[in-house]
């Protein structure tokens, strides 16, 4: 009998963002992005303008190394891979009449090496890299002109690559605007500073652009699949109290209200709750809810961890995450304390699946841990048996959902290769299957090597997840 229950093209690869791998923020004509300043990530406000300790404005090179890293992942033998064009590479200020040649034939290049090893390209149109020029001169996305800028940019991305990229999401997770309000609206307030008002106007003017966008992409291919990207963070309660299960259900809905505009093309009536309760009147036109109903082709969305929920205000604090929630005493963490919960990606599939009622597709998930370069003789690894662990574990998860009935299209692991983390901007929290060698200081040589976990992906993608370890 076959062991695995992945089906056949079950799409297995990785996934990265321009902001945190590209590097060459000042070449080929691009303009500045709200990560060029965030030197500290999520940690501290951003600067002025950008400064020399942002790793990310130097990233991992691969603006100048795609062919050796894209090589590295067919080696893998990857079916997908996931990454972003950076919009401020195409419209370098994000209002520009012409689109920047350069930064359009970098991502023809990318195209051309994933064509060559038979690799589907997965497209983000939006992660968290905002031009910074819509930000400081427009108020980022609390302005309704930003809807307009996006449209036309993915207008413009669609008819270049139709016919080589499938597959495309709007943004990444739309639904950290609710807690990060510059890196997921490119909104230059602390989640305590906004309002309300503002921040919910923000977060319709990106539903509408995603909805504009996807009906364009459908005018301009039949064969495009267009997903919307959510994070995934399951919420239990903490203790078996009705006020502590409603609390759970309650964040669970907040969080997914995103996906449910995407999914139906209407606002759900717990937001319609929150607009009541907040006395939040958005400006809607009528045409804004004609465009909402431009509904997405699948689902697609990260999973880290999952968090508790209690209305006990003296229970510890999740830690590590932007989603809240309190600490779930039964899980273990990570080293950045995030929970770690395999059977959580399996609960986290089928409640998505039972809402929404669309194909399911693992955008990121993977274990951010400190690596150790280790020299062999003739080469240099790391022995990262806690990653495979890890991604073994949540991956039987995936297999028993595939069992469960779950339509899921595939998993792209997240940082595939080493990469800046966008939380806090540090290079030793790294998450992939290639040891990228630079530290958090910006130094290193930047050469990259085979981890353990790269051969044991190897393996599980060569065997569609029959060498997965069960039970």
């Amino acid at each position: 009998m076959k062991k695995s229950a992945f089906p056949e093209g079950f799409l297995w690869g990785g996934a990265t963002a321009a902001n945190q791998l590209e590097g060459a923020f000042d070449e080929g004509g691009k303009g500045l992005s709200i990560q060029d300043v965030m030197p500290n990530g999520l940690m501290t406000p951003p600067t002025e303008a950008p400064t020399s300790d942002n790793l990310k404005l130097k990233g991992i090179d691969h603006y100048h190394r795609y062919q050796e890293d894209i090589a590295l992942l067919a080696d893998m033998g990857f079916k997908v891979y996931r990454f972003s064009i950076a919009w401020s590479r195409i419209f370098p200020n994000g209002d520009n009449e012409e689109p920047n040649e350069e930064g359009l034939a970098f991502y023809d290049r990318i195209l051309d090496e994933l064509e060559k090893y038979g690799i589907e390209p997965l497209v983000t149109l939006s992660h968290y890299e905002t031009p910074l020029n819509l930000a400081r001169s427009y108020g980022g996305w609390s302005n309704r002109k930003l809807i307009d800028f996006y449209v036309k940019y993915a207008t413009t991305v669609f008819n270049r690559y139709k016919g080589r990229v499938k597959y495309w999401l709007t943004f990444n997770e739309v639904n950290s605007i609710l807690h990060q309000p510059f890196m997921g609206g490119a909104i230059e307030k602390t989640r305590e500073e906004i309002t309300e008002q503002e921040l919910y106007q923000a977060i319709h003017h990106i539903m509408v652009a995603s909805a504009r966008a996807t009906a364009v992409a459908r005018t301009i291919s039949q064969d495009f699949s267009i997903g919307c990207m959510v994070i995934s963070v399951p919420r239990y309660p903490l203790r078996p109290r009705p006020e502590d299960a409603f609390k759970a259900l309650r964040e669970t809905q907040l969080d997914a209200l995103f996906g449910d505009i995407h999914v139906n093309g209407e606002y759900p009536n717990t937001l319609l709750r929150v607009f009541k309760e907040h006395e939040i009147e958005l400006d809607i036109s009528e045409q804004d809810l004609v465009d909402l109903r431009n509904t997405v082709d699948f689902v697609s969305f990260s999973y880290y961890m999952s968090v508790a929920e209690t209305t006990d205000p003296s229970a510890e604090r999740g830690g590590g995450n932007i989603m809240g929630g309190v600490k779930n005493p039964e899980v273990e963490v990570s080293d950045w304390g995030w929970a770690i919960d395999p059977v959580g990606l399996r609960y986290a599939l089928n409640t998505m699946y039972d809402r929404w009622h669309k194909p399911l597709f693992i955008v990121e998930n993977g274990l951010g841990a400190v690596d150790q370069l280790v020299d062999e003789g003739t080469t240099k690894t790391v022995h990262d048996d806690y990653r495979i662990n890890y991604m073994n574990d949540h991956l039987v998860q995936v297999e028993e959902a595939l069992k469960d009935g779950i339509p899921i299209m595939g998993y792209t692991s997240w940082g595939c290769i080493d990469l800046i983390s966008a939380s806090t901007a540090e290079m030793k929290k790294r998450y992939g299957f290639i040891y990228v060698d630079l530290d958090n200081n910006g130094e290193g040589t930047l050469d990259r090597y085979r981890k353990d976990s790269f051969y044991w992906y190897k393996e599980v993608i060569a065997t569609n997840g029959e060498s997965l370890k069960r039970g």
